[in-house]
């Protein structure tokens, strides 16, 4: 393999003093909203969204109790795994609102899966499972692995579901990989999931301007939400209200896996319901304006 090249030739990163502060949860940074396609949206929202959709059986009907409770808006599904046949039966039965969640780090467990897709996939989780910053360097001699995986997945989900995808997001946020936003290999004008957004102090300064860059250059091609956070931690017990005193006014999504236990017993026995009393949970992931 060719050796990777360095994080700033991916970026085009500028001078430090560029860098823009997070300001969660106040109001919106004026380049939050970055020109172009930008943000999704000049309502505010609350989009509850379930991660691995189809990756096994437990996860999709994890997934499908929440959905039923109305404790979640949509689902992220993945292809060429275990439940993935079947999760996007259920998706096109019920009605699920369903994007990719595009995998470059997972087993592919389903049964019958191309060897080369195998092969090329193999390659990149290697790579990116093999250090921390791999995500963030763009590697050159697995250009072509990159590109054979995102359209044989993208490929995959069209024949599921019987559309192309208009969300995308990826697994461990692998979608935000140098080698995928370098090569723009998310199909302009989707919905993609941005960074998880942070107050100062929650991350170092260099990790919040680097999500900043991408997020910013994410905003070129895709539209986004104005905030993406995690349903976990539940503590403080005021955090899940302060997010939706945010999402009142702006977009914002909340990623939750509810394969673990205490997060689908949060969601389904009322405590998170009780938590966003403020707003109503999105019925699916169409943002205003969209």
């Amino acid at each position: 393999m060719s050796a990777p090249v360095e994080a700033g030739r991916v970026m085009g990163i500028p001078d430090q003093n560029s860098a823009v502060q997070e300001t969660w949860p106040a109001e919106v940074h004026p380049t939050e909203r970055a020109s172009g396609r930008g943000s999704a949206s000049t309502e505010g929202c609350l989009v509850v969204n379930a991660d691995d959709w189809g990756r096994n059986q437990e996860t999709t009907q994890r997934t499908l109790d929440c959905l039923r409770r109305k404790t979640v808006s949509s689902v992220s599904a993945m292809v060429f795994m275990a439940d993935s046949e079947r999760a996007a039966a259920v998706a096109r039965e019920s009605l699920v609102d369903a994007g990719l969640h595009l995998n470059f780090t997972a087993p592919l467990s389903a049964a019958g899966v191309p060897q080369r897709l195998v092969e090329h996939h193999g390659k990149i989780a290697s790579y990116l499972l093999g250090h921390r910053l791999a995500r963030v360097v763009l590697h050159p001699g697995l250009t072509n692995s990159f590109e054979y995986v995102a359209h044989t997945q993208l490929e995959e989900f069209h024949r599921l579901y019987g559309h192309a995808p208009e969300r995308i997001d990826g697994h461990h946020h692998m979608h935000l990989c140098a080698n995928v936003l370098f090569h723009h290999l998310l199909p302009s004008g989707t919905i993609a999931r941005r960074n998880f957004s942070f107050q100062p102090g929650e991350k170092s300064f260099w990790n919040r301007y680097y999500r900043r860059l991408v997020d910013l250059r994410l905003a070129k091609r895709h539209r986004l939400v104005d905030f993406l956070f995690s349903l976990v931690p539940f503590e403080p017990s005021d955090r899940l209200r302060r997010i939706a005193s945010v999402a009142r006014r702006h977009a914002v999504e909340l990623e939750t896996h509810p394969v673990n236990p205490d997060e689908y017993e949060f969601l389904m026995q009322g405590q998170f319901l009780l938590a966003v009393a403020d707003v109503a949970v999105a019925p699916h992931f169409a943002l205003s304006g969209a």
